[in-house]
């Protein structure tokens, strides 16, 4: 079965505070590790970028069950499709907290200074997410 990656982005539908991120990414860990499934979230208090690598099945599971989910809405994906290796192999769902180093990062790939990955070409969203995994990876090392 082929690696398959997803890149999606979505928008807050209600206030959710640190407690719910933590919750999301619990479960999310949780629930990738036992399909082998690897990526990251990045959300800034207004939008969802997040990453999934796995099986196509599991993957496609995955990106499912988050459409369903009504804290966001307007889910679009960016990318998708089968890839040679995983970004996020470390991790079976990194978090890239919003911080002034983030937010520098985003400026390179963006049109604006501020986050909108609506507004970011598939090709921008990648490299954004190489650049992320190389400083998840140093902070982690």
């Amino acid at each position: 079965m082929p690696l398959t990656r997803i890149v999606y982005c979505s928008e807050l539908t209600e206030n959710i505070g640190s407690d719910e991120i933590a919750d999301i990414l619990q479960v999310s860990r949780e629930n990738n590790a036992k399909q082998a499934v690897s990526g990251v979230l990045l959300f800034n208090t207004h939008y969802f970028l997040q990453c999934l690598e796995g099986s196509r099945a599991a993957v496609n599971g995955i990106y499912c069950r988050i459409c369903c989910d009504q804290r966001h809405h307007n889910a679009q994906l960016l990318t998708y499709g089968e890839v040679s290796q995983r970004l996020f192999s470390a991790w079976s769902m990194a978090y890239v907290p919003w911080t002034e180093a983030t937010r520098t990062r985003i400026a390179q790939y963006s049109i604006g200074t501020e986050f909108n990955p609506y507004q970011m070409s598939a090709e921008s969203v990648v490299k954004l997410l190489e650049e992320l995994a190389r400083l998840l990876l140093k902070d982690a090392g």
